[in-house]
């Protein structure tokens, strides 16, 4: 029996056991990237990659959402044409406990100071 090749239409995630801290606090080191992830954790659902409205280049755009499905930070998938997007937020808190809502906190509380400049 011969296996199918796998869909290009099936994006590579890392494990649970496979995400690593220093990939996940690099991946959210971005303003871009952790701009992302808030609207990620305030949604109530999975949101096309379309939804965001973000101050950089398509292809940027791209590369963001790339670094945060390689560290482990969300998950994609295809939906129809749409690449849908979604926070992997039960994989975060059970192996960095705390972590995901502090850096969220840290970020509002920097973005309404910046507001206030």
């Amino acid at each position: 029996m011969t296996t199918a090749p796998p869909s290009p239409r099936v994006l590579p995630h890392p494990t649970r056991d496979e995400i690593r801290l220093d990939s996940v606090l690099h991946a959210l080191s971005d303003p871009v990237r952790l701009r992302i992830v808030s609207e990620l954790a305030d949604a109530e659902a999975a949101l096309s990659c379309s939804r965001f409205d973000l101050p950089v280049t398509k292809s940027t755009t791209t590369h963001h959402f790339r670094v945060l499905r390689e560290s482990g930070v969300i998950q994609q998938v295809y939906e129809g044409t749409a690449k849908m997007n979604g926070l992997r937020r039960e994989d975060l808190d059970a192996l960095f406990p705390g972590l995901l809502d502090a850096l969220l906190v840290a970020a509002r509380r920097q973005a309404a100071r910046d507001a206030q400049a």
